[in-house]
């Protein structure tokens, strides 16, 4: 790599410090004359690529250089910066070229190609863009919050160009975005706009970026399901409570104001986040009645009641041998039913004879 020359002659001392002092005036850029050897147009680069600076010359052009805002960068074949990101690429009778590596956002502006022809420098501009991938550098943090309050969510992002920024809740009855900005509010939030919110910022540089916050509603139980059941004596009997809460609900159960208590002879209390069930394993006479489930958290409680009664049902019994007929009333069995149906076609044949 060519290092930056800290001696330089004369006549490029002089012919650099007219072009930095031309350019420092702000001379017009000629890029449109035919005549004039000129720069290309504007380059547009992503941050970390290599920027390439072409300048057309001829045979009219006796010295050369590129020059960053007030500084000279290259002058021929010499290199007069200290950055090593930056190379020459050609110097030849037809282009001049300079390479910027590894670009970022300071780098960013006008570049100038300065030529001397007939002993007259002229300059021609051109304009360096660095364009930067979105980056979320802000987002606000999962958040819980009672149903009824309001939120307001915050995503800060940055990018050349500006991203744009939107946001949007995950879930399945959610459509398109829910907000086109870098602040999301709710007001009056309810258990439906729980879950996950997601921020998304773009700006066509690359692929979205995108973060998610977690929205949790805090509610009240609320018991949806609680029905009665029918069980014979001696049979296995469940009665189930179902109810939704945030955070989740403690059950409780109760047969008129008596609470059963887990490990109570022939019971089993089994809760869940979403559920609780009450098994008895033996259903007996005094098992029968009224029971009531507790569903409860921080929030408030909310109660359902449900009977546990008997259920009767006649059951058949399988045919215990020939002419055993079951009754299915009383249960008793009678036999030898079916003897005079056979007496009958048996004397009838005796006759015959």
């Amino acid at each position: 790599m060519a290092q930056a020359k800290m001696h330089h002659p004369v006549s490029w001392v002089i012919f650099a410090g007219m072009a930095a002092l031309l350019l420092s005036q702000g001379v017009p850029v000629r890029s449109g004359d035919a005549t004039f050897p000129k720069a290309m147009d504007n380059v547009t680069v992503r941050q970390g690529e290599s920027a390439t600076l072409r300048c057309s010359v001829d045979n009219r052009v006796t010295r050369v250089a590129w020059l960053n805002r007030s500084s000279i960068l290259y002058a021929g074949n010499d290199k007069w910066c200290l950055d090593p990101r930056v190379v020459l690429l050609a110097n030849t009778k037809t282009q001049y070229s300079i390479q910027i590596q590894d670009v970022d956002v300071y780098d960013e502006g006008p570049y100038t190609c300065s030529v001397q022809t007939d002993n007259h420098p002229k300059t021609s501009r051109v304009h360096l863009i660095v364009q930067v991938s979105p980056k979320i550098t802000e987002i606000s943090s999962d958040i819980s919050i009672n149903e009824g309050g309001n939120v307001s969510l915050t995503c800060i992002a940055t990018g050349r160009p500006d991203p744009t920024i939107t946001w949007r809740h995950i879930s399945p009855k959610a459509v398109g975005f829910i907000s086109e900005d870098e602040y999301l509010e709710i007001t009056g939030i309810t258990r439906e706009q729980s879950g996950e919110y997601e921020c998304s910022a773009s700006n066509d540089v690359a692929a979205p970026v995108v973060q998610r916050v977690k929205v949790t509603v805090n509610y009240p139980p609320y018991i949806s399901d609680a029905k009665s059941t029918g069980v014979p004596v001696g049979q296995k009997g469940i009665l189930l409570c179902e109810a939704s809460a945030v955070p989740s609900a403690d059950f409780q159960w109760y047969k008129d104001d008596k609470r059963l208590a887990e490990g109570q002879k022939g019971l089993k209390v089994e809760n869940k986040a979403f559920f609780s069930r009450l098994t008895f394993f033996n259903v007996s006479e005094q098992d029968y009645g009224n029971y009531t489930c507790v569903a409860s958290n921080q929030l408030g409680n909310t109660n359902a009641s449900m009977i546990l009664y008997e259920e009767t049902t006649t059951a058949l019994t399988p045919w215990k041998g020939p002419g055993a007929v079951h009754d299915g009333n009383n249960g008793a069995w009678r036999r030898g039913s079916c003897a005079w149906l056979l007496a009958l076609p048996l004397a009838q044949l005796a006759r015959q004879f």
